[in-house]
């Protein structure tokens, strides 16, 4: 089914989401999703109860004394700000999900991604004992979170600039940056996985993903959708592990990775 996708392409990208949802439910995998679902359970209980107190205060209502004339507009940009706010807690909401769990689990991860491989290729990535493994793939997660860190904060100044320097328009463009830069993390995260399993270099991995752009901002873009759905999200981490692999395996390991 997947020789039948289109290489880079946005559908593709999304497929390799939807196909991982699905092969997550395969009985050989079973095992190896059990400790990441019992991490984001925890998580979901702690971040979400976090998230709806938050909620409650952009929905309790601003109120402010002024003429009955102003009053429709004011009441306008406060509705206006509570839906800003919104969406931004929901966005923190949803890296916070990814990062914890993503730091803790990923050892997990590794090894989901090894059997989805060799499940879908009949092949395995050289074995390894879990006293090599685990410093290693903690020290790569250290590694790519520095690199979300970093280079997010110069993409938020990029959005503030065009939010103030574009009047109207900038306001529309600023969130559709933050939005590609949260797919394209998403995507470097969970296809990382396997690629790291094959000892494939982290600037490798990013280069990889910028030559399949569009997959990778269709596979993105639907992990950053389901990561700030509640539930949803407790299911969609380790099936952006089995997508990304789907990923690697159609399109990114086509390449070497020296």
């Amino acid at each position: 089914m997947l020789d039948a996708l289109p290489k880079n392409s946005f559908f593709s990208g999304a497929q390799y989401f939807i196909q991982g949802v699905k092969l997550l439910w395969h009985p050989q995998l079973r095992p190896y999703i059990l400790v990441p679902l019992v991490v984001n359970i925890f998580l979901f209980v702690a971040l979400t109860s976090i998230l709806i107190s938050y909620l409650g205060m952009f929905t309790g209502g601003i109120s402010f004394d002024v003429a009955d004339w102003l009053k429709p507009v004011v009441d306008f940009f406060l509705a206006l700000l509570g839906f800003v706010l919104i969406v931004l807690v929901l966005i923190i909401y949803g890296y916070s999900f990814n990062i914890i769990t993503n730091i803790i689990a990923a050892p997990f991860y590794g090894l989901l991604a090894e059997k989805a491989e060799h499940l879908l290729s009949g092949k395995r990535p050289a074995p390894e004992s879990l006293s090599s493994m685990i410093p290693r793939v903690f020290k790569r997660e250290i590694k790519k979170l520095l690199y979300f860190i970093f280079r997010g904060m110069l993409v938020i100044l990029i959005m503030l600039l065009v939010g103030f320097a574009i009047p109207g328009v900038g306001g529309l463009l600023a969130p559709l940056i933050g939005l590609a830069w949260s797919a394209w993390c998403m995507t470097i995260q969970y296809a990382d996985y396997p690629a790291d399993n094959h000892r494939c270099s982290f600037t490798r991995v990013r280069n990889k993903l910028w030559n399949s752009l569009y997959s990778s901002f269709g596979f993105g873009g639907m992990i950053t959708a389901c990561s700030v759905i509640p539930i949803v999200n407790i299911v969609a981490m380790p099936a952006a592990v089995t997508g990304g692999t789907l990923f690697w395996l159609n399109e990114l390991c086509q390449e070497p990775c020296e």
